[in-house]
Formats: structure tokens, sequence, C-alpha cells
């Protein structure tokens, strides 16, 4: 069946490959703009802020093709919705290229709950905030430790840290008031060293508040307390109470008090 080749001449042979490799190449050249559609370019919509759906139509009636690079979590957008395209809106493209997407997670993705207990309010704040998470309700229970957390909450009820939940979830936090439910009386401090009855309040919660020193005071925590407010009495001679978070201010000299009449105050403390 090859004959028709054997039989002529190997120029000629060679003469037709030749021109065969000419046509080839010169059909290819012909049809290389056609296939490049060169020449041919489009303007990219704007798509952003669409629905996925709605922006994959767009982009198809305007000629081009549409893949999801990418999806991401943003609490402020809603599901599914375009958040960048590539290449931007309104840049001249060859016709029929694809769109690349990077669109809005249709489901939030798993975070661990953080240990907010003992945080401050802010710094849980802070916590939640870089973890995608929200603050709910924030209320307040009787504990000495102002602001400070006591307790979280998860759909009504408290939540473990390392609890599994959506990014974009509902935290509320239990904050502590600054006043503790302990109260007492108030203690006579005025008589101690200063050093000696700061150690005392502060393992029971009460705070010093003003410190109000003679001039020549120069060891604080060695100075005796001399007057202190409030008083174990009211101006009716009643005894005074206080709760842990609360305050006492204290008044410093150098020389150790003489005792208070003992009708009035006591000499110890009496929490």
């Amino acid at each position: 069946m090859f004959k028709f080749i054997t039989n002529r001449p190997l120029w000629v042979n060679i003469l037709a490959g030749i021109l065969l490799g000419l046509g080839v190449f010169a059909a290819i050249l012909l049809s290389l703009d056609w296939i490049t559609s060169h020449g041919k370019a489009s303007t990219v919509p704007s798509v952003a802020g669409k629905n996925y759906e709605e922006a994959r139509e767009i982009l198809k009636k305007a000629g081009f093709k549409v893949e999801i690079q990418d999806s991401v979590y943003v609490d402020t957008v809603k599901p599914l919705t375009v958040i960048k395209q590539i290449p931007d809106a309104d840049e001249v493209v060859k016709s029929h290229r694809t769109v690349f997407l990077i669109i809005s997670r249709a489901v939030p993705p798993l975070v661990e709950m953080p240990n907010l207990l003992g945080y401050s309010f802010r710094n849980a704040e802070m916590v939640l905030k870089n973890m995608d998470l929200k603050i709910g309700d924030t209320t307040f229970k009787p504990d000495f430790a102002k602001n400070a957390i006591l307790e979280q909450w998860y759909n009504g009820t408290q939540i473990n840290p390392g609890t599994k939940i959506r990014k974009g979830s509902t935290i509320s936090l239990v904050l502590g008031d600054g006043v503790g439910n302990k109260e007492f009386t108030v203690p006579v401090i005025t008589g101690m060293a200063f050093g000696e009855a700061k150690k005392i309040l502060e393992s029971n919660g009460i705070v010093i508040g003003a410190i109000v020193t003679d001039a020549n005071v120069t060891d604080t925590l060695a100075a005796w307390i001399y007057k202190q407010n409030p008083e174990r009495f009211d101006d009716e001679k009643r005894i005074q109470r206080i709760r842990s978070g609360q305050t006492i201010d204290v008044w410093l000299q150098v020389d150790k008090p003489a005792k208070a009449d003992s009708t009035d105050t006591k000499t110890i403390l009496d929490l």
C-alpha cells in the first residue's frame, strides 16, 4: 500500500515532506489568534459583595470562567459572599480568562474556648476579639476582685475552656463587682504598725485606700496608724460594718500612739 511512496524518487518524498511541514506550521500560525483570542479583550465586571451564584452568572455572561480560589471567615459578611476577585474589577483582560473568587465561608470554623477566668474584662475582651468570638451579656456578682472574670457562659450554660465552638459565637461573662459578700465589723487598726495591718486587711479582701503620712515618716511600713476611716463606731456610737473589696483610709506617724479608750475601740482586729 506504500508503493506510491516507495516508487517515487527520494527527492520527491523529501519535497513533499517539507511542503507538508510548512502547511502544518502555517495552519498553526493562522489559528493562534483564534486559539488565544488574540486581540479580543473584555472588562472584568465588579462582583465583590455579591452572592457567589449571582457573581458567577455575571462573570459567565461577560465571557469569563469562574473558580473559587479560597474561602475565609468574616463575621461581618454574609456566608457565600464574594470578598475579593482576581483580576480586580474594571481590569481589561483577554476574553474567556478565569476569574478567581475569594468568598466568605458558609460554616464558621471551630475554635477552642479560651480560659478567661481571672482575666480583667479588658483582657478578656481582647482575647475573644482575636479569636473572632463576641461578647454577650455581662453581669456582676459580689466579689472583691473588681471586673475580674468569674464565670464564662455559652448558650445558657457555663462553658469549660477547650470546648469546641464556632467562630462568631457569643460568650456571656460574669464579673466581680469589687465588693465581696463577706461582711464584718469594721476592724480597729489604730495603734498597729502599718505593715502588719496592711497584711491582715489584704488577706481579708479589704483594700488600703488613702495613706496620709506625717512629714517625718520615712518608712511607711514601719510607721504607726493613729487614725483610720471608717472607724469601728459612727458618731452615734453604732458599730459600722464593712465588706470585702471596700477600702480603709489610714493616717501614719513615727511614734506609736497611745491606746484608744476601750469603750470606743478594740486593740485587735475583729475579722
